[in-house]
C-alpha cells in the first residue's frame, strides 16, 4: 500500500486533485497573478507522507526480486509533515511571498497519514526522491 503519491503528469485540476498538485497551481497561480493571498483547506496540522511514483516503482521492482510470496508491504518515504509545512515549502520554491490563510471551515480529513514501513526497510529499501526537489523541478 502507497502513500500519497506524486510525480510526472500529476492531476494538476483544483477540484480533483490531492493536496500537493493543487498547492503546486494554486502557489503558481497566485505568484502569476501577484495575488496577495492562497487559501489552504483546514488548519494546516494534518500531516502527510508522500512519496515520488519512481520510489514506488522501485520498492515494487525491489520486492519482485525477492522471496515475499504472500507477504503485504507498506510502501512509503518514512517521513512526514504538516500541511502547514508543505504549503510554507512550496511558496518558497516557487517564491510567492503572500499570506497562506488557512480555510478552517473546510475538513483536515485523517489527523496524520503516515506509513509504518519498517518491514520493506529491513529489507534494504528505502525511497531516495527528494519531495523539495521535484517539487523544484
Amino acid at each position: 500500500m502507497p502513500s500519497n503519491l506524486y510525480g510526472p503528469k500529476d492531476n494538476f485540476d483544483l477540484e480533483t486533485s490531492h493536496v500537493l498538485p493543487a498547492l503546486i497551481r494554486k502557489v503558481h497561480e497566485a505568484k502569476s497573478t501577484e495575488s496577495p493571498t492562497i487559501s489552504v483547506w483546514g488548519s494546516g496540522n494534518p500531516r502527510r507522507e508522500f512519496l515520488h511514483v519512481d520510489d514506488l516503482a522501485d520498492a515494487c521492482v525491489f520486492l519482485m526480486e525477492r522471496d515475499t510470496t504472500g507477504s503485504v508491504f507498506n510502501v512509503g518515504s518514512g517521513s512526514d509533515l504538516t500541511i502547514k509545512e508543505l504549503a510554507k515549502m512550496v511558496c518558497g520554491i516557487i517564491g510567492f511571498k503572500g499570506e497562506i490563510i488557512f480555510d478552517k471551515e473546510k475538513p483536515d480529513g485523517t489527523p496524520q497519514k503516515l506509513l509504518d514501513s519498517s518491514r520493506l526497510r529491513k529489507l534494504g529499501w528505502t525511497a531516495t526522491t527528494s519531495l523539495r526537489d521535484v517539487i523544484k523541478q
